[in-house]
């Protein structure tokens, strides 16, 4: 009588702890690229929401001025939220004498007004 056992070696294969590392570094990879893009929007949504408020209190600036706004462009340079922005605002007419059209442009301070990061488009009446 043979009493011989067999012995099974257990673990993994060679190919296998490839095949799961390729795995693995796909799989990294991809979170990796994900995590970017999702900094890279934040950045870009927080940057539009400054650059919204900025317009915004521009437009209650004329809107509370007391003074009928003259026809023209006007631009400056600002710093919020520890950044330095470009406003321009055009001053234009509107059917009603009585109301001026205020367009609104918000830019960071290196880029260019062609494609502006806010357009915003406001109505100051004159005041009485």
């Amino acid at each position: 009588m043979n009493n011989s056992r067999r012995v099974s070696a257990t673990g993994f294969t060679l190919l296998e702890v490839m095949v799961a590392l390729a795995i693995l570094a796909i799989t990294l990879g991809a979170l990796i690229k994900a995590s970017g893009s999702y900094a890279s929007n934040a950045t870009y949504l927080k940057q539009k929401t400054f650059a919204q408020w900025i317009a915004q209190n521009k437009a209650v600036e004329y809107q509370l001025a007391n003074q009928f706004p003259a026809i023209g462009n006007r631009e400056g340079d600002l710093n919020y939220a520890l950044q330095e922005w470009r406003w321009r605002v055009k001053v234009s007419t509107t059917d009603d004498r009585r109301l001026r059209r205020l367009d609104i442009d918000i830019i960071l301070s290196n880029g260019k007004f062609k494609k502006p990061l806010v357009s915003l488009v406001a109505f100051v009446g004159k005041p009485l």
